[in-house]
């Protein structure tokens, strides 16, 4: 405990790190304001937005965005609508012969994706806000105080400025704080719902049973532990480095190692999934009155169901497996150890190394996948074994997965930069990945 207090100090001693953390909180604490900040022409006194989590898509996104959509405040898509439009931009990056090309254009065409996206979020953002303002006249038509017309106007305006703004915040944070500020703003919205959730799973969840509700602690703890454990696994490829003379030194002949993660892609799985889950639901609000999407709403807006678990699982394995392939090229890594005189124990160095290293990755992320795939469908198994639906979406699915995530790469941005200054690191004991 005492080096750990001692790790807080340090945190506090480098001037830099203490201003990104000061910087990181502040925006924070600007987006959980905005969140209570209500809509132009709706009365909050009237406004009927049950707090208790609904069992459908919709207390998803309330999840999500802190409170934020039940509320009908000025921040309730999100950023959800950004993190959509990414999606469909690196899958056009995939098979679009123009998007390919600016990913190779470096920075001036990561400069170009960039606006590309921005663009495509207002117009994504305007059309979920449409579809925003017919649920809410629907549901909590006696909450609205001005004309319909200009409600639907002013709710467009004010909700695509608000993702604009949410979205300028996360870049910030990105840049002159700590983590990703995009993730981090979706984990602080979770976070802040998880005392309530837990205080009334204690209450009223188990009846009042103390054991039993110590009993889904434990079992909560070891899952976030699997979780982490996962998150930090790595399969080690040995490497060996061939000697060479640099002037009067003798360099290589050494033995390192290759590692390869067991999760690679982190957290952007699990919100891409999430994203395109949203989709559906949000085009079926536009079509009150059709069966079909009436049906398709029903089947994918139940997260608690077994065909939005099923979709979920599947989704989760393919972006796992194709926002790794993003994230890792096998070709770049035997390119650079062929240059470097390294080579793989009984592998020819080049294109054998490459399709080696990549053999390897498509095994070692399988029961990556599966695994995260088995804990994002974990919160339909607690609700249908009778956990309060509120506490049962922090038991496991994406609340957990994010929270952890984003947490540990946080952490891990904190040990760089104590590292980098000699001190021990903000765990003296354990693997971080940034000390590894």
């Amino acid at each position: 405990m005492a080096g750990f207090v001692d790790s807080l100090r340090n945190m506090w001693r480098i001037e830099e790190l203490r201003k990104r953390i000061i910087y990181t909180l502040s925006l924070l604490a600007v987006y959980r304001i905005g969140t209570y900040v209500t809509l132009p022409g709706v009365d909050p006194t009237q406004l009927i937005a049950s707090q208790n989590t609904p069992n459908n898509i919709f207390g998803l996104i309330d999840l999500f965005v802190g409170g934020a959509f039940a509320k009908a405040g000025i921040f309730a898509l999100g950023i959800m609508p950004y993190i959509t439009v990414s999606i469909i931009v690196q899958l056009m990056g995939a098979v679009v012969p123009y998007f390919q090309k600016l990913q190779r254009e470096g920075e001036d065409g990561r400069r170009k994706i960039n606006q590309l996206t921005r663009q495509g979020t207002v117009l994504i953002t305007a059309f979920q806000a449409y579809g925003y303002a017919i649920q809410l006249l629907g549901t909590a038509s006696q909450a609205i105080t001005v004309n319909h017309l200009m409600f639907y106007i002013s709710t467009i305006i004010v909700l695509t400025a608000g993702t604009i703004f949410v979205m300028w915040l996360g870049e910030r944070i990105t840049e002159a704080g700590i983590g990703n500020g995009i993730s981090l703003i979706i984990t602080i919205g979770i976070v802040a719902r998880l005392p309530h959730s837990l205080y009334n799973e204690a209450t009223a969840g188990v009846n009042g049973n103390l054991f039993i509700f110590i009993i889904e602690i434990l079992v909560w703890l070891l899952i976030i532990a699997a979780v982490v454990w996962v998150s930090q696994g790595v399969r080690r490829i040995p490497v060996q480095y061939a000697k060479r003379v640099v002037g009067r030194k003798v360099m290589g002949g050494s033995t390192q190692y290759l590692p390869i993660k067991i999760n690679a892609a982190g957290v952007m799985p699990i919100i891409f999934a999430q994203s395109i889950l949203f989709i559906p639901t949000t085009i079926a609000l536009f079509f009150p009155d059709s069966p079909f999407w009436q049906s398709v709403g029903a089947i994918f807006g139940d997260y608690t169901g077994f065909w939005h678990a099923l979709f979920f699982f599947i989704l989760i394995v393919f972006f796992t497996y194709f926002y790794t392939a993003i994230a890792v090229n096998p070709k770049s890594m035997a390119d650079d150890m062929k240059r470097n005189g390294g080579f793989i124990p009984g592998i020819r160095p080049g294109k054998q190394t490459s399709e080696f290293v990549d053999n390897i990755l498509t095994r070692v992320t399988l029961p990556g996948a599966i695994f995260l795939g088995f804990v994002a469908i974990l919160p339909t198994i607690a609700t249908a074994v009778g956990i309060d639906q509120g506490w049962a979406q922090f038991f496991g699915g994406t609340s957990l997965l994010i929270m952890v995530q984003v947490t540990l790469d946080t952490l891990q941005q904190i040990e760089s930069h104590l590292l980098m200054r000699r001190y021990d690191g903000f765990m003296k004991s354990g693997r971080m990945r940034g000390r590894m």
